[in-house]
């Protein structure tokens, strides 16, 4: 996975009056969890979390401070301001190379669904799966291929398995699924089976034969 490295500076006090100082100068107040003793307070210009919070992606964190101190971390929570959306406080949570966490990782489905050329949709259940594994292991995305997938037809996250990390969710936990659409195609001979009777918009045809049934009567 990839790691954005923050260089900051711890902070000396922690009251109101220094964070609303620290703010008025442009930097974000954080504090670093996980640490041996007490939890680390540390500043950091808001500009240089860009990278790490306007994406859909996630990353590790590498925090480097003025004092010598190196931190691998990982984003824990963030706050921003209700009318302007700047950022109001971060908590990060050290991370180690030899312990798992626990992550959301973005996914990216790969291929046309064989449903979705018939006509149906795709839709999405889920955009992050919730994962533990150890750092060095945890991908940058999860791959979800979708081109199997016929019209009815859902992919579960049993479908996205890995020996790298262990999916946080049931295994009935739906990824996404086709459903149909007003949009739905003649299907070939192979697919009779994905769309039931029911769901087939009626042809010209069957709507005369039905007029003509009607005048009949």
């Amino acid at each position: 996975m990839k790691s954005i490295t923050i260089n900051g500076s711890k902070r000396e006090s922690v009251g109101k009056k220094a964070t609303k100082a620290l703010r008025n100068a442009g930097q974000v107040p954080c504090v670093l969890y996980g640490v041996e003793g007490d939890p680390l307070h540390f500043a950091a210009e808001e500009i240089a979390f860009k990278d790490l919070v306007y994406t859909p992606d996630v990353h590790t964190v590498k925090i480097k401070l003025k004092s010598g101190e190196s931190y691998d971390a990982i984003l824990q929570d963030i706050q921003f301001h209700p009318v302007s959306d700047a950022i109001l406080h971060m908590d990060f949570y050290q991370i180690f190379g030899d312990k798992p966490i626990t992550m959301e990782i973005p996914i990216h489905t790969e291929g046309v669904a064989k449903g979705v050329k018939n006509g149906g949709v795709l839709r999405y259940n889920l955009r992050r799966l919730k994962v533990r594994g150890l750092p060095g292991d945890l991908p940058d995305y999860i791959i979800a291929d979708v081109t199997k997938l016929k019209i009815g037809q859902k992919l579960y996250v049993t479908g996205v398995d890995s020996k790298d990390y262990v999916i946080q969710h049931p295994d009935n936990t739906v990824i996404c699924q086709v459903r149909t659409s007003r949009n739905i195609v003649a299907l070939d001979e192979d697919d009779e089976d994905e769309v039931a009777a029911d769901e087939v918009p009626a042809t010209e045809t069957d709507d005369v034969a039905a007029v003509k049934e009607g005048e009949d009567n």
